[in-house]
């Protein structure tokens, strides 16, 4: 009898001293990868983010696209790796973003546009600066936040005496601690204000003494000057000469001369007053807890932020950062000051392993009850053996691919058990029945032969498993990581359950009762067991007449196509990855531009009241006017960049999954019920972002207009925009153009300049230093403190136009001159921002899906029912594409984009692969019954 490799392999391992020893191997280096194989909730996606920022300073948006955001594109699109570039030209500044193609090393894309744009700084307008790069992936994600506010429970009076100023400096210190912690990537504070040395200059007392705005500054920067001038020979040594001085606070800068009034000095104390404190309230984060009255605490906040290095474990970082804190927590962290862990990926990480490890093991145990029952309790406690050495192997090779364990890892695993175990199961049941036909013949032989009788067809079997899960290796995309590990470890998990069943099952059986009779099972005739019985005279009567078999076939095919119309009238409703249960939400605040930080401030702590009686809720942290710790879902939708009055954040942080009933899509979709009554300025909008179960997109449901000019894109939009909220499960619209603010304009009046005899840059510099604000250095406390910076700049409630601050002196020909003497000032309305994507100008229409449709297909087909509905006129509605730019923008053109890319992306993708991959499953059955018509 030809044995086959099967059989070969049986044959060699059945007897082996070695098969024991290649069975305790196994799971020794499988529990070895499993303990070093690095743990995080979410696959690693490397998708790097590289934004230009550039300082357009005196141009409109119209201008600003033509002569810094076009050229920049153009050297941008020419790199090599870049997928899409986008780019945002606003009036006076420019944000030009490269996402380059998944899988792309951050670093390498940094160093890319790095050297592309340096290589092509020529092309940048004169007068415009060089651009600012930031490179953003996914290890600046921080993998553990800390928040640190006043403790909840103090009085009021004890709580009020933390602002964050203090809560800042504390901050400092904590972090310089926490980055000596092994494998910690980028760290940064959010909220709170540091120290400063604030010069607050007086336009009235400069009048008064003769002294210009410009001559402040320049005293103190030459002030605070300190430099090696070389070195001098003394006591047959060199010693270096330092030169000039650094002033160390207040009273060294209060007493610098800058000028002579009427025969006396004039100190900078005499023409200004010289504040040491926090930096000004340009921005404020708070902490907010619900209180056992039913209202909630609202208290002073900054959030430390905490990344990692790449391929670190996330479970280990986080435990040594924790830890780290509690050793340096009695040192620096005052009594009354609660340090609150609002972010902890490797907790969470750690959980989701763990919980998905236990749905393993009941998988397992499930199965090998199964086979306990029906084909025998020595089998299965065979089968119980072989699973979690074939899941061990599968974890050794994970980690030599490079994997780690994430939901989705674990995912294939748990989905791979229920094929796995087919080859052990075969295997088994063969030599069990062959060792019942033949009571009397030697087990050894008879377990080999029944072993070769199924070895081909389990190793096609268990190639065309294979082939059908290869597919998912081929999609491109972000989707493409999430579904990797699916196809990569069942694969694995396959190969070695074959290894396994035909070496080391045959051993297990023999040493568990080799050769004996086993209750169950099946064989010929006279041998069958339960199940074996019950499918012969299941399956007899349709195989005995060749009408039941074709009635049989028709019945489900008949069936297959029915079930199709359930999505069709959509009793069955379809979603590309179902929503996970975190223990984060946010939510988005955007005031129409030019809104003061209070009115975010007033806005954000409505919103918070809001949910004071969620039962779920842990705290939330309110950020106005700075960003909030961003994570993935905010590096693909650049929230780190939400640094204007009018934003707002708030992280919403819920109870551990274990310790509520509701699920956060559940919780969530409350919160947007209840905030959908909140009384927010017109123009305004809240929206509630949940964390997306699979890779993150700029918006769920996006429409992307394209037109033959600005007006046609903006009015298409609105109408767009219209269309969104008339469907009742599309929520959350937005749109990318907004309202446009008025702006001042300070220009100088050239006639009086000259005749006064100032200087342009005179006058600009006076200006910049009076509304901007300056830096002059910085002031060194020594003692291993960090440096204070020292500023010039006006209180915020003296920035106004007003006859005081025009009453400011500049330097004239024939002495000084009043501000308001040399220019003029009005307001103007400020540009529309202008949005490019792939080198053409367009609109955005953005909205979530709530509701039964959560899928984007299903608002897709509503809001273009909608748009049909509309009265559009001689123009015409929107020309709808799935797919593609237009190539003609003469007429206005609709593009949907945001989730169904991913989604057209992936069903494309591994619809192609799955051709190829019916075609490899028909070769392999061709080969095994070698004939071309029985595999159809």
């Amino acid at each position: 009898m030809d044995l086959g490799i099967a059989g070969r392999l049986t044959r060699a391992s059945i007897a082996s001293p070695l098969t024991p020893l290649l069975l305790i191997a196994s799971v020794l280096v499988g529990l070895l990868a499993l303990a070093m194989l690095p743990r995080e909730e979410e696959p690693q996606i490397s998708v790097p983010m590289v934004d230009i920022l550039v300082a357009a300073n005196g141009l409109k948006a119209e201008d600003a696209v033509e002569l810094v955001t076009k050229p920049l594109e153009d050297i941008v699109k020419g790199i090599d790796g870049v997928e899409h570039v986008y780019s945002q030209s606003l009036d006076d500044r420019v944000v030009v973003t490269a996402r380059f193609f998944v899988g792309t090393s951050a670093d390498a894309a940094i160093l890319r546009v790095h050297e592309e744009i340096s290589a092509n700084l020529s092309t940048i307008p004169l007068g415009i600066p060089e651009p600012l790069i930031v490179g953003r992936g996914i290890d600046d994600v921080a993998i553990v936040t800390l928040t640190l506010a006043p403790r909840a429970d103090l009085a009021p009076a004890a709580a009020e005496r933390w602002d964050d100023n203090a809560l800042y400096n504390i901050a400092e210190e904590l972090l310089h601690e926490l980055i000596k912690v092994e494998d910690v990537g980028l760290t940064y504070i959010a909220g709170g204000r540091p120290d400063q040395i604030r010069v607050e200059p007086d336009p009235e007392r400069l009048s008064l003494y003769g002294v210009t705005l410009n001559r402040l500054v320049e005293k103190i920067e030459n002030a605070n000057r300190s430099f090696v001038v070389g070195r001098i020979r003394k006591d047959n040594a060199d010693v270096p000469v330092v030169a000039g001085q650094t002033l160390s606070g207040m009273p060294d800068i209060g007493l610098l001369v800058i000028a002579t009034h009427d025969g006396r000095p004039v100190y900078v104390k005499d023409v200004a007053n010289i504040v040491v404190g926090a930096a000004p309230l340009e921005h404020q984060a708070w902490h907010i807890e619900p209180s056992v009255d039913g209202d909630m605490r609202v208290l002073p906040t900054v959030t430390l932020a905490i990344g990692k290095r790449e391929g670190a474990n996330a479970v280990v970082v986080a435990d040594r950062l924790l830890e780290r804190l509690e050793t340096v927590r009695g040192e620096l962290v005052p009594e009354n000051i609660a340090v609150h862990v609002t972010r902890n990926y490797g907790e969470t990480a750690l959980d989701k392993a763990d919980e998905l490890l236990l749905h393993l093991g009941i998988a397992t145990v499930s199965i090998v009850i199964l086979i306990g029952f029906f084909v025998g309790w020595r089998e299965s406690g065979v089968v119980l053996v072989i699973i979690p050495t074939t899941i061990l192997l599968t974890f050794f090779a994970s980690y030599l691919m490079g994997y780690t364990i994430n939901r989705v890892s674990l995912f294939a695993l748990i989905f791979s058990i229920g094929i796995l175990v087919d080859d052990a199961i075969v295997v088994v049941e063969n030599i069990v029945r062959h060792w019942r036909m033949k009571p009397g013949a030697d087990p050894v032989n008879t377990a080999i032969e029944a072993v070769a009788e199924v070895g081909n067809p389990t190793i096609v079997a268990t190639l065309t498993v294979i082939a059908a899960l290869l597919p998912m290796m081929f999609v491109s995309g972000l989707m493409g990581p999430y579904m990797a590990p699916i196809p990569a470890n069942a694969s694995a998990a396959m190969l070695f359950s074959f290894f396994i069943a035909v070496m080391v099952a045959p051993w297990l059986l023999l040493k568990f009762g080799g050769g004996k009779q086993a209750v169950g099972g099946g064989g010929g005739h006279g041998h069958e067991g339960r199940m074996s019985r019950l499918y012969r005279k299941t399956a007899r009567p349709i195989l005995k007449s060749k009408a039941r078999s074709w009635t049989f076939l028709l019945i489900v095919g008949v069936a297959t196509v029915a079930s199709t119309v359930m999505f069709a009238n959509r009793s069955v409703t379809v979603k590309l990855l179902p929503f996970d249960n975190k223990s984060e939400l946010q939510v988005i605040v955007d005031l129409p531009e030019g809104s003061s930080l209070e009115a975010t401030q007033r806005v954000l702590i409505a919103a918070a009241r809001k949910m004071a009686d969620l039962p779920e809720l842990a705290h939330i942290q309110a950020y106005a006017g700075t960003a909030a710790p961003f994570n993935f879902n905010g590096l693909v939708r650049h929230y780190y960049l939400r640094a204007a009055p009018e934003m707002g954040d708030l992280q919403v942080n819920l109870k551990p999954k274990h310790d509520r009933d509701r699920a956060s899509h559940d919780i969530a979709l409350d919160i947007r019920a209840r905030l959908a009554g909140l009384d927010i300025p017109e123009g305004a909008s809240i929206k509630v972002v949940e964390v997306p179960p699979g890779p993150p997109v700029l918006s769920t449901l996006l429409a992307e207009i394209y037109g033959p000019d600005a007006e046609t894109r903006r009015n298409y939009a609105a109408r767009v925009r219209q269309a969104f909220e008339a469907v009742d499960f599309v929520v959350d619209t937005d749109d990318s153009f907004g309202h446009p603010t008025q702006r001042l304009r300070l220009s100088i009046d050239q006639d009086n300049l000259e005749f006064h005899g100032v200087e342009e840059e005179a006058v600009y510099d006076t200006i910049a230093a009076l509304f901007g604000g300056i830096s002059v250095g910085y002031s060194h406390r020594g003692a291993g403190a960090n440096p204070v910076e020292i500023a010039i700049r006006l209180p915020k409630a003296d920035l106004g136009p007003g006859e005081r601050l025009l009453s400011t002196p500049v330097p004239g020909r024939d002495g000084i001159v009043e501000l308001g003497d040399v220019v003029e000032w009005k307001y103007e309305e400020a540009s529309y921002p202008l949005f490019r994507h792939g080198g053409r100008f367009t609109e955005m229409v953005m909205a979530d899906l709530a509701g039964q449709y959560e899928a984007p297909i299903y608002g897709m087909f509503a809001v273009e029912d909608a748009i049909a509905a509309q009265d559009w006129g001689v123009d015409g509605p929107p020309e709808i594409r799935y797919r593609g730019q237009p190539d003609d923008e003469s007429h206005a053109t609709l593009l949907w984009d945001g989730e169904w890319e991913i989604t057209w992306t992936t069903f494309r993708d591994m619809g192609g692969a799955f051709i190829v991959a019916l075609l490899g499953i028909y070769l392999l059955v061709v080969g095994q019954f070698h004939s071309f018509k029985l595999p159809l």
